[in-house]
Order: C-alpha cells, then sequence, then structure tokens
C-alpha cells in the first residue's frame, strides 16, 4: 500500500504565518483608519488617560501627541462640564449604561473653548474586566455658534416686535394668529394669550368707514398670492370693544429658508390721535403713574422671561425686595404729597444704581422690586443691595426738609431659592420682613428657615390684636437709683406680654411685629396713659417718682403724637416733670427738622427726654448741641465689660465727663456687680439701673421698694 509522506516543517507552519500575515494586515489597516479619520479618535485608559490619539484629536484640542499622552481627558475638560461626563464614565464603567453620547466643552492648548460631541464605548476583557475606552470626538463650535447666534436673533426679534411703534400680527397659513406685540394688543384690546391661535379674521378686523362693511383681510391675499398687498386706502380697524380706529400699513407672506410660504405678516399703525391714546394705554398698563416705573404686570412678565432665559443656559437670576424703612410716619407727619416726591426721588436714585438691562419696578405703596437678570453669584445680588442703600443713605429734599430715610431689602436667588416668578417674589418678600426684624436699613439673603419665622410672625401678630382685646398687655417697672442718695429716683416702664404671671411671648419676639403691623402706636399710646396714670397715684400716695416710658420710631414720628402726650398728662394729672420719654439716636436722627421741632414743643411741656442705649448709634456731639435732651443713657454693653476691659472703661468715662460738661443727666443701665457699680461712682455716674439693683417687677411689687433707703451699699438700696 503506497503511503503519503508525513507534512514537512515548512508545510506546517504556512496556513500559521498567513494568519499573522493577515492579522498584521488588519492592525495596519486600523491603525492607518484610526490614524487618519476624520473625526478625533483616542483610546482612553479607565482612569481617564490618553492612550492613544489621532490626527484630527490633536488638531482640536491644539495639543501635541506627546502632549495629550502624558495627561487625561480630565485636564482639558470645561470644568462646568467635567461633573456631567465623569458620571456617565462612571456609569459605563459599572455597568448600568453600555455607551454615552455628551455635548461638552474642552479647553484647547491656547485657552479657547471647543465645543465637542463626544461617543464614548467600553471594551472588556474576557473576564468582564473593564480595558479601555473608544471615544470620538467631533468638533461642533461651529454649530453652536450658529445656534446661539439663531438664539440671539430671535431673542432680538422679539424684543423689536415689543418695542416698535407699529402694530404686529404674524400669522400660518391657515391665518391662525401666531404672534402679536403689544401695540396691536392696545389697538385690537386682544392680549397675546388670548389671540394666538384664533383666526385672524376674529382679532382683525377692517371695516369701510362710510359702509361699515368687512374689508377683505389683505393678508389672505398676500399669502395666497406670494405678494406684498397694500391696505386699502381709509380702511378703519375695529377695537375689540367696538370704537374704531383709521390705519395705514402693507400684509406680506413669511418664507422659510426654501422660498416656500410659511405664514404672513400685517404691520399696521394708526393714523389718528386714537393711536396717541392706545400708545399712552398700553404704558398705562404696564407702568407705575406715579415713577414711571414698570408696574406688577410688567414686571411680571420679565421675571417670567428672565427665569425661563435663566434655566435655558443654566445661569443665575435675582431678585430684591426693596420697601422704605417707616414709610408710612413720613406720610402721615408730612401729608401725601411729600410722601410722592419722596418715592419719585427714590425710583430715580435705585434705577440709577442698576445696569440698563435690569428692571425697577414698583409695585405699590413703598415697595420696590429690583430684578437682576443674570448674576454670576451671590455677592453679586449683595453688590447691588449695597449700591442702592447708599444711594438712599444720603439725605432726600423734601418740603425744605431733609429726610434720612432707610430700607429693608430681601433677595431671593434663582434657581437657588426658587424655580419660578411667583415663589422668587414670595421669598424675597419673606427676607425683606427677616431684614426689617434684624433691625431694617440692611438686606438679607432667603433661606428656607424664614418660612417659618414668617409664619411665627403671621402667629405673632393674630395673637397679638386678641390680646389687646383681652388686656393682656402690662407694664412692669425697674427701679432707677441714686447711689449717692441711696434711694430710687426713678421707674423704667418696659412693656410684658403675660398670662397667669407666665411670658406668652417676650418683648424681642412681639414688638417687632407690632412695629411691623402698625400696632405699636395704639400699643405706646396706652402705655405711655398707664405710666402716667400709675406715676400719679404713686406721687398721692407714696412721693413723687419720675416714670421713663420708651417710645418708637412709628410712634413718635405719627402726626398726633404730640397732642396725644398732652391729652394723656391732663386726663391722668400727672406733673410733666416726672415723665421721661426715652427715644433711640436713630429716631432722633432720622425725622430731619420737624422732628427738632416736636422735640422743642415736648421740652415746652416740662417733659424730660433721654437719649436711650447711647453710644451704640450714630448721634454726633453736634446734634447732642442742638437737640434739647436731658438724659444719656449709657448702653448696657459697655457697662458689661467697663470693671475689667480699659476701652469700655475708657468711653464710659468719656460719655459721663461729656454729659457732665454738657448739663447732661448720665444714667448707667445694665449694671449687674458691685464692681461696676463702684467703678461708676468713682466716674461721677451715681443714677444706675439693672439687676444689681433690682428686675423690672409689677406695680403693686414696686410700691414695696418705693420707701426703702439705705446709705450704705448701693446692692441693699432696693432689696
Amino acid at each position: 500500500m503506497h503511503r503519503q509522506p508525513p507534512p514537512t516543517t515548512a508545510q506546517t507552519d504556512a496556513p500559521g504565518r498567513t494568519l499573522e500575515a493577515r492579522l498584521k494586515e488588519s492592525e495596519d489597516r486600523f491603525a492607518l483608519a484610526f490614524r487618519h479619520a476624520a473625526i478625533g479618535m483616542a483610546i482612553v485608559a479607565p482612569d481617564g488617560r490618553w492612550l492613544q490619539v489621532n490626527e484630527a484629536i490633536c488638531e482640536i484640542f491644539g495639543y501635541t501627541e506627546s502632549e495629550l499622552l502624558s495627561s487625561a481627558f480630565q485636564d482639558i475638560t470645561h470644568p462646568d462640564d467635567l461633573a456631567a461626563d465623569l458620571e456617565l464614565t462612571r456609569k459605563v464603567l459599572s455597568g448600568e449604561r453600555v455607551s454615552f453620547h455628551l455635548e461638552k466643552r474642552y479647553i484647547r492648548r491656547d485657552g479657547g473653548v471647543v465645543y465637542a460631541l463626544l461617543s464614548v464605548s467600553l471594551v472588556r476583557d474576557e473576564h468582564g474586566q473593564p480595558l479601555y475606552f473608544i471615544s470620538q470626538v467631533q468638533d461642533i463650535s461651529d454649530r453652536k455658534a450658529f445656534e446661539d447666534a439663531l438664539f440671539r436673533e430671535r431673542e432680538l426679534a422679539e424684543v423689536t416686535l415689543k418695542s416698535i411703534g407699529d402694530a404686529v400680527i404674524t400669522t400660518d397659513t391657515d391665518l391662525l394668529v401666531t404672534s402679536i406685540n403689544p401695540i396691536a394688543e392696545a389697538m385690537t384690546g386682544w392680549n397675546s394669550h388670548e389671540a394666538v391661535g384664533r383666526p385672524m379674521d376674529d382679532i382683525f378686523q377692517l371695516r369701510d368707514p362710510l359702509t361699515r362693511r368687512p374689508i377683505v383681510n389683505p393678508l389672505r391675499t398676500a399669502v395666497t398670492k406670494n405678494a406684498i398687498v397694500g391696505i386699502t386706502t381709509d380702511a378703519i380697524l375695529l377695537h375689540r370693544n367696538g370704537f374704531d380706529s383709521p390705519i395705514e400699513d402693507s400684509a406680506a407672506p413669511i418664507h422659510d429658508y426654501a422660498g416656500n410660504v410659511v405664514g404672513g405678516v400685517v404691520v399696521f399703525h394708526d393714523v389718528s390721535e386714537t393711536r396717541a391714546l392706545a400708545l399712552k394705554m398700553a404704558h398705562l398698563a404696564h407702568h407705575d403713574t406715579l415713577t414711571g416705573l414698570p408696574n406688577r404686570t410688567l414686571l411680571q412678565s420679565r421675571m417670567d422671561f428672565a427665569v425661563t432665559v435663566a434655566a435655558r443656559r443654566n445661569q443665575r437670576a435675582a431678585l430684591l425686595f426693596v420697601d422704605i424703612d417707616h414709610f408710612k410716619q413720613i406720610n402721615d407727619s408730612m401729608g401725601h404729597a411729600a410722601g410722592d416726591a419722596l418715592l419719585k426721588e427714590v425710583a430715580r436714585r435705585i434705577r440709577a444704581t442698576v445696569r440698563p438691562d435690569d428692571t425697577v419696578s414698583r409695585l405699590g405703596g413703598d415697595e420696590f422690586v429690583v430684578l437682576l437678570p443674570h448674576i454670576d453669584n451671590a455677592s453679586d445680588a449683595a453688590g447691588v443691595a449695597e449700591k442702592v442703600l447708599e444711594a438712599c443713605g444720603e439725605a432726600v429734599g423734601v418740603d425744605a426738609s431733609a429726610l434720612a430715610i432707610s430700607f429693608s431689602i430681601g433677595i431671593s436667588l434663582f434657581p437657588d431659592d426658587a424655580n419660578d416668578a411667583e415663589a422668587l417674589l414670595r421669598h424675597a418678600d419673606t427676607a425683606m420682613y427677616e431684614a426689617k426684624m434684624q433691625g431694617r436699613n440692611g438686606y438679607r439673603f432667603f433661606n428656607a428657615s424664614m418660612n417659618e419665622r414668617n409664619t411665627a410672625r403671621v402667629r405673632i401678630e393674630v395673637e397679638l390684636r386678641k390680646a389687646l382685646a383681652r388686656n393682656e398687655l402690662s407694664l412692669h417697672y425697674q427701679p432707677k437709683v441714686d447711689v449717692e442718695l441711696g434711694t430710687v429716683v426713678g421707674a423704667e416702664a418696659l412693656l410684658r406680654w403675660q398670662v397667669d404671671g407666665e411670658d406668652v411671648y417676650t418683648p424681642e419676639q412681639f414688638i417687632p411685629v407690632a412695629e411691623d403691623c402698625g400696632l405699636i402706636v395704639p400699643i405706646g399710646e396706652w402705655a405711655l396713659r398707664e405710666a402716667c396714670r400709675q406715676a400719679t397715684s404713686w406721687a398721692t400716695a407714696y412721693r413723687p417718682l419720675s416714670v421713663s416710658v420708651n417710645v418708637s420710631a412709628l410712634q413718635f414720628q405719627h402726626t398726633r403724637f404730640f397732642e396725644s402726650l398732652r391729652g394723656i398728662l391732663d386726663e391722668t394729672g400727672l406733673h410733666p416733670t416726672l415723665l421721661e420719654l426715652e427715644l433711640t439716636e436713630r429716631t432722633v436722627m432720622e425725622g430731619g427738622d420737624h422732628i427738632a421741632d416736636l422735640l422743642k414743643r415736648i421740652k415746652s411741656l416740662g417733659v424730660s427726654l433721654s437719649l436711650d442705649d447711647f453710644g451704640t448709634g450714630y448721634c454726633s456731639l453736634s446734634y447732642l448741641k442742638h437737640f434739647p435732651v436731658d438724659i444719656l443713657k449709657i448702653d448696657r454693653t459697655f457697662i458689661r465689660d467697663v470693671a475689667w476691659d480699659n476701652d469700655s472703661a475708657a468711653i464710659v468715662s468719656a460719655i459721663i465727663t461729656m454729659g457732665r460738661g454738657m448739663n447732661k443727666q448720665v444714667l448707667a443701665e445694665g449694671v449687674e456687680s458691685v464692681e461696676q457699680a463702684q467703678f461708676l461712682g468713682l466716674s461721677g455716674c451715681s443714677q444706675m439701673q439693672g439687676f444689681l439693683f433690682g428686675r423690672a417687677v409689677s406695680a403693686k411689687d414696686f410700691e414695696a421698694r418705693i420707701g426703702e433707703v439705705d446709705l450704705g451699699d448701693p446692692r441693699q438700696a432696693v432689696e
């Protein structure tokens, strides 16, 4: 039997070499295709390092191959886009996704920004472990630039249509309205919300001026014949409410990029005095008649637009709610004409502090809103608030008086605090009230906890109104002593809200609410009457003691405060020299010339005046010289550290020396230790008030202390 010889080694190796050659040829083709591909190609390690890149991707990024291979994709990704890229990468590595596509920005080597479309897939080994990513990068910068240009063009067209002096209505090919500008709204009586989607013949009704018969809508002819058509001479436009206006203009078709008719536009204007009226009506419908600023309606429209644009561009916007502090008292004391003049000046100053594309609106009364449609961060909004405070910090001249005014400003941010215009305005309003609660003349940013405090403020207001009806408010009296005489020389009346001897709310909680809602005026008048009645009773039963009553700025600036004070003194029979009114430095300085006149009239009655918390405000020595103030009360913040802090001791000594040099009585409040009392006594201040000498107590408990005298240890003077 014939046998074939066994294959030689060369014959056995031939298929293997052929396979290797084909494999190498395939790898070479892939390498060439990879390197010379028209789009950017890269092989990327799981940690982001570039493992292999082609020529196109180097050209896109402006880096050489060696520069890229020594870095990672994270190094050249735009910071604002890195988080999204890393999150998608994580999902692919974890198996949640097979691949992803992403529009992102890279930073070129020359610092420029490249917009790119990134496509990424992952290659794993036979065990499913990640080996590398295959990334494709397409430069779409030109497309993004075109999109931005198109968006700007559309915004420009929209703004132009809204601000143009002629009326403009556009339709589709079926003559259904697609847009209508404000002038067309005024002339037809149809607003945009109602008109869009309706047949053009419902909105734009033309009549013959003589026969009153309908005239064929020229837009129908323009769309049908693809030609510009003029409106019939002497045609009149019928307003929705029945009156008509003579108009003239033309209609034309709208084409797409290929020249096809896709709709029509009619542009018209009033040729009579009615046009001026319509324009005025359109303006009045959107602007405040006193200040000329945009009103709530126009503000709402601009807020909606700003929020939409900010959301689309992933930007921020801000809203400032600005309220004039104590405006009601200015209005009441100086009259509405002066109040209106003040509002117009404030509007002018606020408008001058913001950018041309920001909106300043008057909501009504003394409330203004500033819309900042695009900001980078919260500090931008804070900067505007500070400018507003600074611009209006200078005194405003009204009726020959210089009024010092201040603002409370609340700020809310989009999208940090709210996702829509209504919530943005509501939160700014809440933050404004918080600024008032914190002492006014400043600004506060909104935070979620303010909603809880605002709810509490409303609850306090409701309960406070009930408390007035139930007579739940009372006065407690804290003794004032003269350590040289060793006796009680007076009392400060302090307001309390208690039921069964327990505080319902502390003064720090309910007094700011009373000031904010206007209740402080009737409450203050009641407190003044009750303190005078009690002092009269003590003078009859024991001995004359002065009583001091705190008067809020709102109460003091009320137009009938002097008449009310004089009436209470007559009613209670209290000798005026036994009454002391405590005023803050801000109350004295804010009111202008009429406050100085009021102080002189009060002094003419024989009533004493004291400056409370002296040294913490901004009262200058020149004001002390001109205002008839009798007593300076050194604030407790200086007294607290006076026994051991050299600076506090120096300030207190200076106030005492200055007061005595100006023939004014000096009283130290908040005295709690013997060391403090000794320092004050040695410095020449004999009148003191504080826990060392007794807390505020009811009138009945206070009477037990009136007759006690001890020339020794001042601690025993009222114990």
